[in-house]
């Protein structure tokens, strides 16, 4: 399927529109808890020149947004958790929240937006890219990995959320050849972090036997 969607960064005069659209995403939601919704202020931040946001467009209808955040001075850096140096905390972008109108769902626009970002980033000002995907979201994994980001880390973030934190170096991405790799069942999460520990990777996910994997390679 295809559609012909309009991209362009938003505005905050386009803020009302922004949030209809993320109130309408969260009423049909089967699993809230995957969506960590944004507030009226934090779009504002965003869009005040702290990262990025970018809209899909149907007939001059708002049918999806992303945003990308610069974070700041995170009490729970994303990049710290995914190995990035104090001293460069400051080049590390977040990958934020990404909604798509319910009627829109199906033709990719997600990923579509995130790659959208990816070639727009200010790339002398940032470096790193951050996120974090409850696990069991497939959708939103198999996003992140279409986008060249990876599993760095697998630990209980905002209270008491178990978060995988991805990661990609704009400057550096990730090996496309490794030496070893291993599948590990998505629900393991002490093999898991044994093997983020030692230095492996998740790059992949798989579903067999009604179980989902994460292939990690070193």
């Amino acid at each position: 399927m295809t559609l012909q969607a309009s991209l362009s960064l938003l505005t905050e005069e386009q803020l009302p529109e922004v949030l209809a659209l993320q109130e309408r995403i969260i009423a049909v939601l089967e699993q809230p808890e995957f969506l960590q919704p944004l507030t009226y202020d934090e779009f504002v931040y965003i869009l005040r020149g702290n990262g990025m946001m970018v809209g899909a467009f149907v007939d001059d209808r708002l049918v999806a947004f992303r945003a990308m955040l610069d974070p700041g001075e995170d009490e729970e850096h994303l990049g710290s958790d995914a190995g990035v140096s104090q001293s460069e905390l400051s080049s590390v972008l977040y990958s934020e929240i990404s909604g798509v109108d319910p009627d829109y769902r199906g033709y990719g626009l997600q990923t579509t937006l995130g790659k959208w970002l990816m070639e727009h980033v200010e790339r002398d000002r940032y470096r790193y890219i951050c996120t974090t995907v409850a696990p069991f979201n497939i959708p939103s994994l198999k996003d992140k990995f279409a986008l060249g980001l990876r599993i760095k880390g697998l630990k209980v973030k905002y209270g008491n959320k178990l978060r995988y934190i991805l990661f990609v170096d704009l400057q550096k991405p990730f090996p496309e050849t490794t030496s070893q790799q291993k599948f590990v069942l998505m629900g393991n999460t002490e093999q898991q972090q044994k093997l983020l520990k030692e230095g492996w990777f998740g790059e992949y996910i798989e579903k067999k036997d009604d179980h989902w994997y994460v292939l990690y390679v070193k």
